[in-house]
């Protein structure tokens, strides 16, 4: 693994803590929240978009493992405590083929079907790049959507994460966020 890798686990790690934390405190009818009413109609709720960000990692892991997609239909969008269970589960079977995936095999192209007529050309290190920061396009796509429903959500910029050192002290983060 490279320390980019290493860097943008630790972020999504702590951004889905936070995350968590955050759902934890405000209740499970924020997952019913509109996604709004311009997307391509795969989402309509926060919820869906939330069970998107693992079932995509989960799906990845499956292509590049050779397994069946995984079914997370099934997958409650409407409670958080089941969403960042599976969650649990994606990013453990994410860090079980980051660990065990041969070194001379991270760089070769492979071909992947992601729809019934699409097939994507890319190496194992690109789709996990993607997966990764796929994530962190999505939470901030969400914390958009909470603003608009008047709810904040705290400061999730890597910047005000504790991966590589640093952070912000949470009294100030109270006073930035009030101003």
């Amino acid at each position: 693994m490279t320390p980019e890798l290493d860097t943008l686990l630790a972020y999504t790690a702590w951004e889905r803590d936070q995350w968590q934390e955050w759902l934890r405190s405000h209740g499970d009818d924020v997952l019913t929240l509109s996604a709004g009413p311009h997307g391509d109609g795969r989402f309509q709720t926060i919820g869906d978009l939330i069970r998107h960000i693992f079932s995509a990692e989960k799906r990845y892991i499956d292509r590049l493992s050779g397994r069946p997609l995984t079914d997370t239909a099934a997958i409650s969008n409407h409670n958080s405590e089941a969403l960042f269970a599976f969650a649990e589960q994606s990013r453990h079977d994410l860090q079980h083929f980051i660990n065990s995936f041969p070194a001379d095999q991270w760089d070769v192209p492979e071909d992947h079907k992601l729809l019934p007529t699409a097939t994507i050309r890319a190496t194992p290190r690109k789709i996990i790049v993607h997966v990764l920061t796929h994530e962190i396009r999505h939470w901030a796509q969400i914390a958009t959507l909470l603003r608009l429903n008047g709810q904040t959500s705290g400061f999730h910029d890597f910047l005000f994460s504790p991966v590589l050192g640093g952070g912000v002290n949470r009294e100030q983060e109270k006073a930035l966020s009030a101003k």
